[in-house]
């Protein structure tokens, strides 16, 4: 394993290392306003949310790690402490990425980029309307995390209104995962987009207490068939099922095919057992699994 002291990378080194490897980063989309009337649009992804109640965002308008200056959106922060966060999805992504170009101060991005300005309810800075998601917010504090190059400046920003495109919602009236059609922010010029394809549920463990994989059995822990995640799916059960039940799964038929093939065979059993309760697993039929590795 490579081990790097951070001591001794320069700053570009540092940001490739730690921006390909903290990914994916959702995308900030701030819009601000100085003193004067000056819009600016520009995006961020050392963003997300910290907290419900209050509801804070926190974003990052790093100092730049090229030449060490500070970005508009900071210095509009500074004087006007407003902003709005739009969310970014894949319809507007190249459009986003268009307007982190360092354009002169003054520039408006919304008109360079070809967005729709909105006009906010309770904050100057205007919304983008093609974002799916706008939040309004209140700048309540900006803490610098230094003056070196690439230094970053937390912008903590509490959400005082959210309007959300009704088209993204499901018939609960809530956001839809897959309708939303998310883009996150990877290393280098790389993104990613959350489509249907890749979207996938794991079971949260706050609403029962999973019985841990160090209550399974040496030969499921240490199985050379099932993976990490099979065993945390293994260990996030309630409890372990009674003999009974175990002895009766004997009599379900792909299991009863395994044992009958395998008698005598007590290494491919095992295999073989293993293998098909990661089928079942798969499917997430996660009791019916176990109760196959412990047979």
């Amino acid at each position: 394993m490579l081990t790097l002291e951070t001591s001794n990378l320069s700053a570009v080194q540092l940001q490739d290392y730690l921006q390909y490897a903290i990914a994916p980063r959702p995308i900030c989309f701030a819009s601000t306003i100085d003193a004067e009337g000056n819009i600016n649009l520009s995006p961020f992804s050392f963003f997300n949310m910290f907290s419900t109640k209050p509801p804070i965002c926190i974003f990052s308008p790093a100092r730049r790690v090229r030449d060490n200056t500070t970005k508009h959106t900071l210095e509009n922060v500074l004087e006007v402490k407003e902003c709005v966060i739009n969310i970014v999805n894949y319809n507007m992504v190249q459009q986003m990425s268009l307007a982190s170009t360092e354009y002169a101060k003054g520039v408006n991005e919304f008109e360079k980029v070809g967005f729709t300005m909105l006009p906010s309810a309770i904050v100057k800075p205007p919304r983008v309307a093609e974002a799916p998601v706008q939040f309004e917010c209140i700048v309540n504090e900006v803490i610098s995390l230094g003056d070196n190059h690439g230094a970053g400046n937390l912008i903590l920003a509490e959400v005082k209104l959210i309007h959300i495109n009704e088209d993204i919602l499901d018939s609960n009236g809530k956001i839809d995962q897959q309708k939303i059609d998310l883009v996150a922010r990877l290393g280098g010029d790389w993104y990613c987009r959350v489509t249907n394809d890749n979207l996938f549920k794991v079971a949260k463990p706050l609403a029962k207490l999973g019985i841990g994989v160090d209550s399974l059995p040496k030969s499921v822990r240490l199985s050379k068939v099932l993976t990490g995640n099979d065993l945390g799916m293994l260990g996030n059960v309630e409890h372990l099922p009674h003999e009974e039940e175990i002895d009766l799964i004997s009599f379900h038929p792909e299991v009863k095919e395994v044992l009958d093939a395998t008698i005598g065979d007590a290494t491919n059993r095992e295999r073989e057992l293993h293998e098909l309760a990661k089928k079942f697993l798969e499917q997430g039929e996660v009791a019916l699994a176990l109760k196959v590795v412990l047979l």
